[in-house]
């Protein structure tokens, strides 16, 4: 450096100046040049997705952080949709941004940070759904036996619907409706959720599928993450059509596996799953057939020779009429034979009992002599009270006349009564038929009346009524009253000790002598 030079001059070197652009420039293509397309893993973070389609977001691990951008045309060919916390390994350049003096990565390519990663997120995932109730086996719905329209979520290029198809037409030809849906890659998920709201959705008039088949091929799991979204699994659980997931080899498991109403392990199991074999339904109707022609033909046998037997043992028949008229017109004679000595009968018990009842002649003619007998007393009686009075007031002189008008008067009103016996026969018929009541109840009551229908009372040697069996001994003498008399009898079997007879108690030895209250 020149140190004679004027104060204030600028010192002169050898170092070349740039502008901010050129330097700018110089770091853009230094950056570009030297490490060109890498491949960088880290966490996903500041995602923001802008109205002009571009994607903004940060790659970070536990020392740095880098901004990363991905353009909007590079975004519909993602393997994946980038999501704030997910590990990923992200393809692309590294650039700078020279307004900001900032580098960046321009993303191209995504994919997870390994299978570690995709199953951590697709468990995370399972276990959220499984505990909504997504996975329950109830909610699963049966398959139709055959339908008439099979629906088909699938590509529309590649070997799954035509292996579909082949098998369709190959087990039971049913009409085929494909919806083509891109099976991986960025919006493979929402086209594939649509497809099968769509089937869902149909109107009326167009042929609506009785079941569905969501199918692809075999792939990565990176591949196969469109059928673990939960976008597409909860599509499956609100389909009200039954679904058949078919998706990957037999080895691969996706969640829509676990939403679907049945897993089959390729399209074409899928398929089989879906349509029943012609050949092995016609077989079944034919062994249907024959069992059914035979259960048959066993059971008019068997009906056959329980009617033979019936046959053998039922009677003659015209035996049995003839026996049953027989008997017909025996009865006939004898009911008309009946009345007549039911009549009869009747009479002679009548005539039995009719020689001890009184006749009602001379029992009124027996209470009009005791009428006369009571009339008579009474009036000789007030003839004597008449006399008596009479000669009282004969010995006392100054009542006669009083005395006299009072006899008067009384003799005047004894003319004066009516006729006692009207009153009386009234008096004797109602004591009739109040005699004839109770003499039917006192009847009714008897034992008498019990004994002459034949039964008898049974007393012991001390004219005890013995009321059981146990109290008759063996050998014991017991008295048997009838209707018509007594009679001596001796139980069977040996006699028991005699025993000395028991003593009633003698009440005026017993009661003791009451003493004067005086």
């Amino acid at each position: 450096m020149d140190t004679d030079s004027p104060e204030g001059a600028r010192p002169r070197t050898n170092a070349p100046e740039f502008t901010v652009s050129e330097i700018s420039g110089a770091i853009k293509r230094t950056l570009e040049g030297t490490f060109g397309r890498v491949r960088i893993r880290g966490e996903i973070t500041e995602l923001k997705a802008y109205p002009s389609g571009h994607i903004y977001l940060a790659l970070k691990d536990e020392g740095a952080k880098i901004r990363a951008i991905i353009w909007r045309f590079a975004v519909p060919r993602l393997s994946l949709r980038p999501e704030n916390g997910i590990e990923v390994i992200a393809t692309g350049k590294v650039s700078s941004y020279g307004e900001r003096s900032d580098y960046q990565l321009i993303i191209d390519r995504l994919e997870f940070a390994g299978e570690g990663a995709l199953l951590a997120r697709v468990e995370a995932l399972r276990k959220k759904l499984g505990a909504e109730g997504l996975f329950d086996e109830a909610a699963k719905k049966p398959l139709p036996l055959l339908p008439r329209v099979v629906g088909v979520v699938s590509s529309e290029k590649g070997a799954v619907i035509q292996d579909i198809r082949t098998t369709i037409a190959r087990r039971f030809p049913r009409h085929v409706i494909l919806w083509p849906v891109p099976v991986q890659g960025q919006g493979a998920a929402e086209r594939i959720a649509e497809a099968i709201r769509g089937f869902s959705r149909l109107p009326r008039h167009l042929p609506r599928p009785d079941v569905l088949i969501v199918a692809r091929g075999g792939g990565s799991l990176e591949d196969l993450m469109a059928f673990n979204e939960e976008v597409v699994i909860r599509a499956v659980a609100d389909c009200p059509i039954p679904l058949i997931s078919a998706v990957g080899h037999e080895t691969d498991t996706t969640l829509i596996d676990f939403a679907s109403d049945r897993r089959a392990p390729t399209p074409t199991a899928a398929a089989e799953l879906a349509v029943p074999s012609r050949t092995d339904l016609m077989a079944a109707i034919a062994q249907t057939a024959a069992r059914l022609v035979q259960c048959g033909q066993a059971s008019m046998d068997r009906a056959r020779l329980r009617l033979s037997r019936v046959e053998a043992r039922m009677p003659d028949l015209p035996g049995l009429v003839g026996a049953a008229r027989q008997r017909l017109d025996d009865r006939t004679e004898r009911l008309a034979l009946a009345p007549a000595a039911l009549i009869a009968r009747k009479r002679g018990a009548l005539d039995a009992v009719g020689h001890r009842l009184p006749h009602p002649r001379e029992t009124l003619a027996r209470h009009r002599h005791g009428l006369g007998l009571l009339q008579h007393r009474a009036t000789a009686g007030l003839h004597r009270l008449t006399a008596q009075a009479h000669a009282r007031l004969a010995r006392i002189p100054a009542a006669g006349a009083a005395l006299q008008r009072l006899l008067e008067r009384r003799q005047t009103v004894l003319h004066r009564l009516p006729d006692p016996a009207p009153r009386v026969a009234a008096r004797l018929r109602e004591g009739r038929l109040r005699l004839d009541g109770l003499s039917a109840r006192l009847e009714g009551a008897s034992y008498q009346g019990v004994l002459a229908r034949g039964f008898a009372l049974l007393r012991d040697a001390e004219g005890e009524p013995l009321t059981s069996a146990a109290a008759i001994a063996p050998g014991a003498r017991v008295t048997a009253t009838l209707h018509d008399g007594s009679r001596d009898l001796v139980a069977e079997g040996e006699a028991p000790p005699r025993t000395p007879p028991r003593r009633r108690p003698d009440a005026s030895a017993a009661a003791p002598e009451q003493g004067s209250l005086l």
